[in-house]
C-alpha cells in the first residue's frame, strides 16, 4: 500500500488534544462544553457549504482553511462520542479505511492479481453499487432506497433516489423521454394552477422539479451545481442592473418593472 503518512499524524493528534481540552470540565471553553450532537449540526452543514464555495472560487488557501473547519466538526463529534463511550476518532478512521478497501477489490483485493485492475470507471461504479447493496442486505435494508439520507437537501436526495432506481433498471434509456416528461409535468402545473387548487398546484410543481432533476441526471450533471450556476447568473445580472440605477442616483424601489426588465436585458447583452 502507498505510504501517505507524511507529517499528518502529529498535527492530527494535536487537534484531538485541543478538542479534548476545549471540552474539559475544568478549564475548558464554556461554549464548547454546552454543545451536543444536535447543536453543532447546523455548523457542520454551514462548513460543508463553505468548502463548496471555496472550491467553486478556485481559492486553494481558502479551501485549506475551510477544510480545516470541516475537519474540526468531525473531531468535535468524535470527542462527544468518546465522552459517552460510543466511539472515538480512531474508530471513525478505521471504519472508513475498512470500507474503502472493501469497496475497492480491484485495487486492494484478489482481483488485482487476477487481472481485474483494468476496469474502467463505469465498471468500478457498478461494482461499488453492487458491494453497497450487499452491505445493505447484511443490515436487512432490502430496498435500494433504504439508506438514502432523509436529511439531504431535497434536490440532492431526488437525484440519489433516481440514481438508485436507475441502478435496477427503473429509468428511461436517454434524455429525450425525460424532456417529454418535463413538458407533461409543466402542463399539469398549468392545469392545477388554472383550477385554483393551491395544494394540487404545489404537488404538481414538485413533480415538475423532480423531472428537472432527472433531466440534469441524464445529462450527467449534478442538479445542485446546475442550480448554483443559475443562482450565480441571476446574481450577476441583478447586481448589474442594480449598479446601473444606483449610479444614476435612482433607488430600485422607485424604478418601474419595465425599466428593470430593460436593465436585465442589458445585462444579458453584456454576457452576464
Amino acid at each position: 500500500m502507498v505510504d501517505a503518512s507524511n507529517s499528518a499524524s502529529e498535527p492530527m493528534q494535536q487537534l484531538l488534544e485541543i478538542m479534548a481540552q476545549l471540552r474539559h470540565p475544568e478549564g475548558g471553553c464554556p461554549w464548547d462544553l454546552k454543545q451536543d450532537f444536535r447543536s453543532i449540526l447546523p455548523h457542520t452543514l454551514e462548513e460543508a457549504y463553505e468548502v463548496a464555495d471555496a472550491i467553486e472560487s478556485d481559492d486553494r488557501l481558502q479551501l485549506r482553511d475551510e477544510l480545516g473547519d470541516l475537519l474540526f466538526q468531525v473531531v468535535f463529534y468524535c470527542q462527544l462520542a468518546r465522552e459517552e463511550g460510543s466511539f472515538e476518532f480512531a474508530d471513525v478512521a478505521q471504519t472508513m479505511a475498512d470500507k474503502l478497501i472493501r469497496r475497492h477489490p480491484h485495487v486492494f483485493g484478489e482481483e488485482v492479481s487476477a487481472g481485474s485492475g483494468t476496469m474502467d470507471a463505469e465498471q468500478v461504479l457498478q461494482r461499488w453499487e453492487s458491494i453497497k447493496q450487499t452491505e445493505r442486505d447484511a443490515k436487512q435494508q432490502h430496498s435500494v432506497l433504504d439508506d438514502v439520507p432523509n436529511a439531504l437537501p431535497a434536490m440532492q436526495r431526488s437525484a440519489k433516489l433516481q440514481k438508485r432506481a436507475a441502478n435496477v433498471g427503473f429509468d428511461w434509456p436517454d434524455a429525450t423521454p425525460v424532456l417529454a416528461n418535463m413538458a407533461e409535468e409543466l402542463e399539469e402545473v398549468q392545469q392545477a394552477f388554472a383550477s385554483g387548487d393551491q395544494q394540487h398546484t404545489l404537488e404538481e410543481l414538485g413533480d415538475l422539479m423532480f423531472a428537472c432533476v432527472n433531466m440534469a441526471r441524464h445529462l450527467k450533471q449534478d442538479p445542485e451545481q446546475v442550480m448554483r450556476a443559475a443562482n450565480a447568473k441571476f446574481e450577476r445580472r441583478f447586481r448589474f442592473l442594480e449598479k446601473q440605477f444606483l449610479e444614476a442616483g435612482e433607488a430600485l424601489e422607485e424604478v418601474s418593472l419595465e425599466r428593470m426588465d430593460a436593465g436585465w436585458d442589458a445585462a444579458k447583452l453584456q454576457g452576464l
